[in-house]
């Protein structure tokens, strides 16, 4: 089975409610593992990207998740597998290193050079954390799978965390659910869990090493550090009935609602950590707020990742292609 129609099987299985114990794996047996490396090195090459079937998989992915998200809470109740369970361990460990390794004094207020030495860690430990979540004849697939979680979680050069992290994260969980790690019935743990768990231990590194956005654009860009969570916290939304977009500007509803939806969440986040008008320091989301309906939101914010974020070369030069994630040409 090729890799979107992988995709297109598990968006049909979400969609009929089947949850089948032994899901087709997308990749062969026979195929060939190989540690991944940077394919985008000008600007002439994002068409390369665009056409792969790296972005047709990573794409369908994301959407699958989006389509499996709408209308439910985070409180809602869901299976959680062994694997998922393994995942919520190692973001548990990541998080205990934070605390193992405070931030040291130095003249910078930003780019706590404390992180390089977490991160280093990371380095050290990412293809052993992979391997124990491996089926037994997939744990070849290891040192591949493991370079998305080192790129996960920031720069340990600049000192910085942006959207290409978190799609390096995504790429991680997709990786994973193609060597059948993660199965068809895992997709409201892969958002709801695995997903929200690694947001609280990205904000935690943020808030910890002081980490520079990396290349916000400052007021004009919709966060930070983050988008996918808007994309999913928007489809969770989607048909809701009372909680409209204009309402995440009131912090009251907010406050009440945060705990069942990530998008409120993420509005609860940026307004702890920025003072001021709402629209002055986050102008894009203080637009969405005018939009009539969450679907509409969703949809948009689609079409805005796609191009503020997968196709905007500064973002997807750092991207890494392997066997799983290919930079080959999808099939059409």
């Amino acid at each position: 089975m090729g890799s979107c129609e992988f995709f297109d099987h598990w968006c049909s299985d979400l969609l009929k409610g089947s949850t089948p114990e032994d899901e087709a794996c997308a990749v062969p047996d026979s195929i060939t593992f190989m540690v991944p490396k940077k394919e985008i090195s000008m600007v002439s090459d994002m068409g390369k990207w665009k056409r792969s079937q790296a972005y047709a998989d990573y794409m369908g992915f994301v959407l699958t998740l989006n389509e499996g998200v709408k209308g439910k809470k985070l409180t809602c109740e869901y299976k959680v597998s062994e694997t998922v369970e393994k995942l919520l361990d190692l973001l548990d460990t990541l998080d205990r290193w934070i605390n193992e390794t405070p931030p040291v004094d130095q003249p910078s207020r930003f780019g706590n050079k404390a992180y390089r030495s977490w991160s280093a860690k990371l380095d050290q430990e990412a293809e052993a954390l992979v391997a124990a979540m491996l089926p037994a004849d997939r744990c070849a697939a290891a040192p591949e799978i493991a370079v998305y979680l080192k790129e996960a979680v920031g720069n340990a050069t600049r000192i910085d965390y942006g959207t290409g992290h978190e799609a390096a994260f995504a790429a991680f969980l997709c990786c994973l659910c193609k060597v059948g790690a993660l199965r068809v019935d895992d997709q409201l743990a892969i958002v709801f869990k695995v997903f929200n768990s690694y947001l609280a231990v990205m904000r935690k590194l943020q808030k910890t090493y002081r980490m520079e956005p990396a290349g916000s654009q400052g007021v004009w860009g919709l966060d930070d550090f983050q988008f996918l969570p808007f994309i999913w916290g928007s489809a969770q939304l989607v048909d809701h009935p009372t909680l409209e977009p204009r309402h995440f500007l009131d912090e009251r509803v907010v406050n009440e609602h945060q705990q069942d939806f990530m998008f409120l969440e993420c509005i609860k986040f940026i307004n702890e950590m920025k003072t001021g008008p709402f629209a002055e320091h986050s102008n894009q989301l203080w637009n969405i707020s005018a939009v009539p309906s969450w679907s509409k939101v969703n949809q948009g914010l689609i079409r805005m990742y796609k191009a503020e974020c997968l196709e905007k070369f500064p973002v997807i030069q750092h991207f890494k292609f392997g066997s799983l994630l290919s930079i080959q040409p999808g099939k059409t």
